[in-house]
């Protein structure tokens, strides 16, 4: 068996878009992990997610973590999303 391919994302966004970008991330399908980091680098939130979910199992699992970090990103100016996908990464 193969092992699976997986690479990594940085992405910093502001607090208040925190909730609407994990929620594209998670619809996508090929996130296999999301960590949340304050800007200085602090892990705040780990969540893993499994690879090819459908995407209304998705939203049922992330839901109480939606709600969770909606609190969260009011707190925060700029958070760091580091996002593990499976695949190929897209060429650019």
């Amino acid at each position: 068996m193969k092992p699976e391919k997986t690479w990594t994302e940085e992405i910093v966004i502001a607090g208040n878009q925190l909730v609407e970008r994990v929620t594209q991330l998670a619809a996508e399908g090929n996130v296999r992990r999301l960590t949340i980091r304050k800007s200085s680098g602090e892990t705040l939130l780990e969540i893993p997610l499994t690879a090819g979910v459908a995407v209304g199992g998705v939203f049922t699992i992330v839901a109480p973590i939606l709600a969770a970090l909606g609190a969260l990103a009011a707190l925060l100016a700029e958070v760091k999303l580091e996002v593990i996908h499976t695949g190929e990464p897209p060429r650019d």
